[in-house]
């Protein structure tokens, strides 16, 4: 990741004033540090990731493959923030990630379940 971007990045929960930063340099400049800035949307209640969900939201398609990785790990509750702040907000990630979201309507693991994932992903899929 490249150093200067990587500086960019909120120091803790409470850092919008970073988010303002990345937000104001836009996408596709911050590109290489939307993995990181996923990481933050682990819990929306923190600010920094209420700050950051509209910017992610905006970005759509580009977005998929971090939204991806997400969708494949065990945090059950990462994917429910990220399913429902970010992707039922982008038709555009929904298009794309739609086989995901199937999966995740039609196959849900027992963890997915318990979050109520497979509900989350029908409503998204119609």
């Amino acid at each position: 990741m490249h150093s200067d971007l990587a500086a960019l990045l909120p120091k803790d929960k409470f850092d919008t004033d970073k988010v303002k930063g990345i937000v104001a340099l836009g996408f596709p400049a911050v590109e290489p540090i939307l993995p990181a800035l996923l990481e933050w949307m682990q819990d929306i209640n923190w600010p920094v990731a209420r700050a950051l969900q509209p910017f992610l939201t905006s970005i759509g398609g580009p977005l998929a493959p971090c939204v991806r990785r997400v969708l494949e790990t065990d945090d059950d509750v990462w994917k429910n923030w990220v399913l429902q702040y970010i992707v039922m907000e982008s038709p555009e990630l929904q298009t794309i990630l739609r086989p995901d979201i199937e999966r995740l309507a039609n196959c849900p693991t027992s963890g997915e379940q318990a979050e109520e994932l497979d509900l989350l992903a029908r409503q998204i899929v119609g």
